[in-house]
């Protein structure tokens, strides 16, 4: 692939959870945010941050110190409207690179489903390195989890996603049903979703 960046979406409000899902403990030390970075890389990529939470912010420089890795931090001016905005903002900071999303409330995930992920999308690139390639997503068996998948921001797909967001569009479902997605089965345990507090049974300190 051209050029494989980690980003983590960790800018959201976190209402179902009551709570700073990002800040939560971590049972392996830390929090959620913390964990979710180490993961990442651990792969090793470049990884950006979108989050307009200060405190996120901090947290991220302070481990970038720590692990002396590259971790950029991409401040989400207003609107605030969702992941599909935020991939749009990704895609025009990074043009023709291939975005690896992460969501930070997936805290059972690790970095060998990551890389099984990665591995499958390099592989589907390195068939036809001249074309543009499909997104691929992970798909737990039921359904596919479409803030785990690796993006390429290929100039028309950036450019059909700059449009469809200026048209008012914000759900990701809808733009995704008009683009060549590919699933990739990774082990379900990892990809569980942690929304409310009953979501996160087990991962209270």
């Amino acid at each position: 692939m051209s050029g494989l960046r980690a980003c983590l979406l960790s800018g959201g409000a976190s209402r179902r959870m009551g709570r700073d899902k990002a800040l939560l403990p971590h049972p392996a030390g830390g929090t959620w945010l913390e964990f979710s970075l180490t993961q990442l890389a651990a792969l090793p990529l470049p990884i950006t941050l979108v989050s307009h939470h200060r405190a996120h912010h901090a947290l991220a420089r302070s481990l970038r110190d720590e692990l002396g890795d590259a971790i950029s931090v991409l401040e989400e001016p207003p609107p605030r409207e969702g992941p599909l905005l935020a991939l749009d903002r990704l895609m025009q900071r990074y043009p023709d690179e291939d975005l690896l999303l992460c969501p930070v409330d997936m805290p059972w995930l690790e970095t060998a489903a990551l890389e099984a992920l990665v591995a499958a999308a390099t592989a589907a690139a390195a068939t036809i390195p001249a074309a543009p390639t499909a997104i691929h997503l992970a798909h737990d068996g039921r359904r596919l989890q479409p803030l785990l998948g690796v993006y390429p921001a290929h100039a028309s797909r950036r450019q059909g996603l700059r449009a469809f967001t200026a048209a008012g569009g914000r759900r990701l479902q809808d733009w995704l049903a008009g683009q060549e997605v590919v699933a990739v089965p990774l082990p379900p345990a990892g990809l569980r979703n942690a929304n409310r507090p009953d979501d996160a049974t087990g991962l209270w300190p």
